[in-house]
């Protein structure tokens, strides 16, 4: 169907890499040309070896997840006729350890706070039944095992 790119560049950049006393700091470059200043995260690997003023990945999929939630949801909403005015989420990730002992990304809570305009606004059961089929129809969610829900919708006016 389509294709998706992003360019991922890191170079050394002190003498004790073997002991592993390198920074993590890279670029991530969109096929926009958006260049994003990268790192792992602080709390896998301890400053000054990242940055915790750039994106790491774990945020950058916490992002990923809840974007294309908010853009899948905007849509319906519009579809259903009903005027979005602003959207905002603080998305939270939280980590975990699988049945091996590895970390990973196990649960994204969404918390959507969606402003509405016009006459016509959801009711609390349509929201939901918005989110539900957002969640449904989003390529990212689609695409990971990683557990999502939608938890502290709130509407206002």
């Amino acid at each position: 169907m389509s294709e998706h790119k992003a360019i991922i560049q890191w170079k050394r950049n002190g003498p004790d890499f073997l002991a592993g006393k390198y920074s993590r700091e890279h670029t991530w470059t969109f096929d926009g040309g958006v260049t994003v200043a990268a790192s792992s995260s602080p709390s896998v690997v301890p400053v000054p070896y990242s940055n915790p003023a750039h994106v790491d990945p774990e945020e950058a999929y916490v992002a990923a997840i809840s974007s294309c939630h908010m853009l899948t949801y905007v849509y319906l909403a519009s579809r259903q006729g009903f005027q979005v005015e602003s959207y905002e989420d603080e998305a939270v990730g939280e980590m975990a350890k699988n049945e091996k002992g590895v970390p990973w990304v196990s649960l994204v809570t969404l918390n959507p706070r969606i402003i509405y305009g016009g006459v016509r606004l959801p009711t609390q059961a349509e929201e939901e039944r918005l989110h539900h089929h957002a969640h449904e129809q989003c390529f990212i969610a689609a695409s990971v095992k990683t557990q999502i829900r939608v938890g502290g919708i709130k509407h206002a006016e």
